[in-house]
């Protein structure tokens, strides 16, 4: 058996506040669309018993051009797509590839050792391995028997 509902047409119409509170959180919930165009990489983070991992998509990047900086619990990812010299002969039809440069700030979970951190990038995939500080690394301790 299905419930009928009465069709009210102005129960459907947005409200001023709802239209501004949809404007706001849009606005701060999406912080990945920079101006340009531009969006930062999409980023994964999660941590092992020994080290924090993050995975950055950055798909047509080289490696020289991303720069990484550890400073206190912030990891801080930058680079720069430089853009191709424009040419009058062409009739552009459509024009999606981004260039320019982006910056993306991590909270890092837990304290790491940055001197001792590993960047790889491969596939257009930029990996970050930080080695965890000794002091938030998990012991075990075994409990003897008397």
């Amino acid at each position: 058996m299905s419930n009928l509902i009465r069709w009210e047409p102005a129960r459907e119409m947005m409200t001023l506040r709802e239209a501004m509170d949809h404007l706001f959180n849009d606005a701060v919930t999406r912080p990945l669309t920079l101006r340009d165009g531009w969006s930062v990489p999409a980023v994964d983070m999660y941590q092992t018993d020994d080290e924090v991992v993050v995975k950055a998509s950055l798909p047509g990047f080289k490696a020289d051009e991303v720069q990484i900086n550890v400073t206190g619990e912030i990891l801080t990812l930058r680079g720069e797509m430089k853009h191709e010299e424009e040419k009058n002969d062409k009739a552009w039809h459509i024009r999606e590839q981004r260039w320019g440069s982006f910056e993306r700030a991590l909270a890092l979970p837990t304290d790491v050792i940055s001197d001792k951190a590993k960047a790889e990038f491969e596939n257009g995939i930029l990996t970050i391995t930080l080695p965890k500080a000794e002091e938030v690394k998990p012991k075990t301790i075994t409990v003897k028997a008397k």
